[in-house]
């Protein structure tokens, strides 16, 4: 991929929200932490708390994993989506932990990560990927060991990691690709539905097609009807034909 796509974009803004937070007052850092039980009061919260970071190792594999697998995911689903994903995953995050550790403060990028993590595994199931550049694994295997490991460590507590946090990215990243592939899906079949729109002709157009009916081709009658309403358009124009007259002179006219 070419050129700072979002994937990138978010790897910047969140290495200036690093280096800006020691220059920060704890009263300003602590109104952009997420505290579930205290979300409601202060909703940006839901946001803000991916650009944080605890340390540099924390802000390291984060980016160093939306590196690998963001660009060309961003790639296969378009910027706006993969926006989408991310901010969806992030947020969903959030309001796991608000449901399962409601008084925990939460920083990082990882739920939105996860999504990301999960929609690569999403298309290319099958990828080859390196833990710690050494063990292979397939990517959907990956990501259904990381979801057991953060269920475990997250019901077992204790090592003040954010797992629901992880958690809820995997399940908005989940429920965000289900809705694109719906939606996806939907717009096909509609197409596929929807009948050919006809070819819009101009007066000028049918006035001219019907003047190259052929007279001496018709019976006498039909003759005497064609000139009839020839002389009645030279005389008020087509609009006061009506829809029997048209369809009469659609009919023994070739349409292009």
């Amino acid at each position: 991929m070419t050129g700072w796509g979002w994937a990138l974009r978010l790897i910047l803004a969140n290495v200036i929200v690093f280096i800006l937070m020691s220059t920060l007052p704890p009263e300003v850092l602590n109104q952009l932490v997420l505290v579930p039980s205290e979300a409601l009061r202060a909703p940006w919260t839901f946001v803000t708390y991916m650009f944080l970071h605890g340390g540099l190792g924390h802000l390291f594999f984060n980016m160093l994993s939306l590196f690998f697998f963001g660009p060309r995911l961003e790639a296969r689903l378009g910027g706006g989506a993969f926006l989408g994903l991310y901010f969806s995953s992030g947020v969903m995050g959030g309001l796991l932990s608000l449901a399962m550790a409601p008084n925990a403060a939460i920083i990082g990028a990882s739920g939105a990560v996860f999504g990301v993590m999960l929609g690569y595994a999403w298309f290319w199931p099958r990828d080859q990927i390196l833990i710690w550049g050494i063990i292979p694994i397939e990517s959907r295997w990956l990501v259904l060991l990381m979801t057991a490991m953060s269920l475990w460590s997250g019901f077992s507590g204790g090592d003040n990691i954010a797992h629901f946090a992880h958690l809820g990215g995997f399940l908005g990243g989940f429920l965000f690709l289900r809705l694109l592939a719906g939606r996806s899906a939907s717009a096909r079949f509609q197409r596929m539905a929807r009948p050919p729109s006809p070819k819009l002709e101009s007066m000028t157009g049918a006035l001219e097609r019907w003047k190259k009916i052929r007279r001496d081709n018709l019976h006498e009658v039909n003759r005497d009807e064609l000139d009839r309403i020839l002389d009645k358009i030279s005389a008020h124009g087509i609009g006061s034909l009506t829809p029997g007259e048209r369809e009469f002179l659609d009919r023994f006219s070739a349409r292009h």
